[in-house]
């Protein structure tokens, strides 16, 4: 479906936008619709190219991309998502009038319908024959003139139909992330687990360690949060009897925005009633390595580097490899553990990592682990056991009381998914909810507490941010290019 290169325009934007309403008060004067209704189809553009078959009658509608005039006869691209086709109109088909109104009142970008027959042209240009010409929408703004794509990434993304009418690579990551959410539900429901859907209006914002959205519910004359996870209502669930289930949808984290990280956020949360970290882990290699051997060709995925000038291949091949967080540490220095926090500290700075003045020992360990091992790692690497700290709702390791039983997923530099070994023990619980609440215990969910205290069974977790594994999958470059409308700020 991409358009063909415009001329170099003759008139001003203005002049231009003028000869289109002149051209739509010509259709009405003519008794054209310009704005029609029904029209039933039989095939999408690009389908009907992809499986062609000679000398077939179709109702094809779709938006006019090129066309070429040729005396007594024009040839015109119509697509959509699907792709494009070529058509072929002549005088002595539709007559002399319907001819020239389409000449004279019918521009490239307008959408219309056309009934005919398809044939193949002396060129072995796959076609169809038109036998009647349907307006259905005018265009009253001509398409952009540059046809590589949209150059200006403000209009890319802001006005992202643009990009997909004149981006083939955008059009195609899209429809891949639409088949690819849609076979994520099929293996999730495959393997027994149940979908469910629980609230985004949240009066505690619990799960994960974030700043939420905030809002305000007038009938309840309350403040609300819009969820950053919907992990203490899915365990709600576990504690309800529910054994496997999983939630595919929005989660908000008021934090910035980056090429990796969009405020508004897909996520699969998933839950798995007496398994583990560990059976969790084997859950998600499968269904990444399932994805990528459908949709991807095969486990090999080419990714550009940032700087667009270097490619590099992810290798998805099984099974992947798992190793501890301290282990990896000592990777980075063998005696990181043997310092004390202040030397942690001194030698964090040596080794180009930033650090801030309050932080605390987990937190210098983490952000050496984040800039050191996290970000140069390629390949799928399981990184697990990590501190306590990190993460509150993970159970305790029973060896060693200091880390809990859980894994990260990196994949290209970056955490593709969490899982862990539920913590389940309403008493610990709390103990971890007040530490990381500190002076604000009504951060807190005690509805959550109180669940846990009826009993919970022993449980897996996993989270997958579903955007980031889109950018993955597909070597898109940035989370914008796989969001079809991210956030951006208002126009002054």
């Amino acid at each position: 479906m991409q358009p063909t290169p415009a001329p170099a325009p003759e008139h001003s934007e203005s002049e231009l936008l003028q000869i289109r309403r002149e051209k739509l008060d010509g259709q009405v004067k003519a008794g054209l619709d310009p704005f029609g209704g029904r029209f039933d189809t039989t095939h999408q553009p690009g389908a009907l190219k992809a499986d062609f078959v000679e000398a077939l009658d179709v109702q094809v509608a779709g938006r006019i991309l090129s066309r070429r005039e040729m005396g007594k006869a024009t040839f015109f691209d119509l697509g959509d998502i699907s792709g494009r086709m070529q058509c072929y109109l002549s005088k002595g088909d539709v007559g002399d009038e319907a001819y020239a109104q389409f000449i004279q009142l019918v521009d490239i970008g307008d959408f219309v319908g056309v009934e005919g027959f398809t044939f193949i042209t002396k060129r072995g240009e796959k076609s169809i024959h038109i036998k009647k010409l349907t307006p259905l929408s005018k265009a009253l703004r001509p398409l952009p003139d540059k046809w590589h794509g949209i150059a200006d990434k403000e209009i890319k993304y802001r006005q992202r139909y643009l990009d997909l009418i004149s981006n083939d690579r955008s059009r195609e990551i899209f429809v891949t992330r639409s088949k690819m959410v849609a076979a994520i539900r099929n293996y999730m429901q495959e393997r027994g687990f149940l979908e469910v859907e629980t609230p985004m209006m949240q009066d505690v914002p619990g799960g994960a360690a974030a700043k939420p959205f905030e809002t305000f519910f007038h009938a309840l004359n309350q403040p609300m949060f819009l969820r950053i996870a919907p992990e203490l209502f899915l365990k709600r669930l576990l504690v309800a009897g529910f054994t496997q289930i999983f939630e595919l949808n929005r989660n908000f984290r008021n934090e910035g925005m980056s090429r990796r990280h969009n405020p508004e956020f897909t996520m699969l949360e998933a839950y798995w009633a007496y398994a583990d970290f560990e059976k969790m882990a084997d859950l998600v290699e499968g269904m990444i390595c399932h994805l990528a051997e459908t949709f991807c060709g095969g486990l090999k995925i080419e990714h550009k580097e940032e700087d667009g000038n270097v490619t590099r291949t992810i290798n998805l091949e099984r099974p992947w490899k798992r190793v501890r967080y301290t282990d990896l540490l000592k990777g980075v220095d063998p005696k990181w553990y043997e310092y004390t926090p202040e030397q942690r500290k001194a030698r964090a700075k040596e080794l180009g990592v930033e650090i801030g003045p309050n932080f605390e020992d987990y937190e210098v360990t983490q952000h050496v682990f984040e800039r050191l091992v996290e970000a140069p790692q390629f390949d799928p690497l399981y990184v697990t056991h990590c501190p306590k700290e990190l993460v509150p709702l993970a159970k305790q390791n029973p060896e060693d009381d200091s880390i809990v039983d859980v894994y990260e997923l990196i994949i290209n530099g970056q955490e593709i998914s969490p899982g862990y070994s539920e913590l389940n023990d309403p008493i610990v619980q709390r103990e971890r909810l007040e530490h990381q609440a500190g002076e604000e215990t009504q951060k807190i969910d005690e509805e959550f507490i109180l669940a846990l205290e009826h009993g919970m069974p022993p449980a897996g977790g996993i989270g997958i941010g579903i955007d980031r594994l889109i950018m993955m999958l597909t070597g898109a470059e940035g989370i914008r290019d796989v969001v079809l409308f991210p956030q951006l700020k208002k126009k002054a």
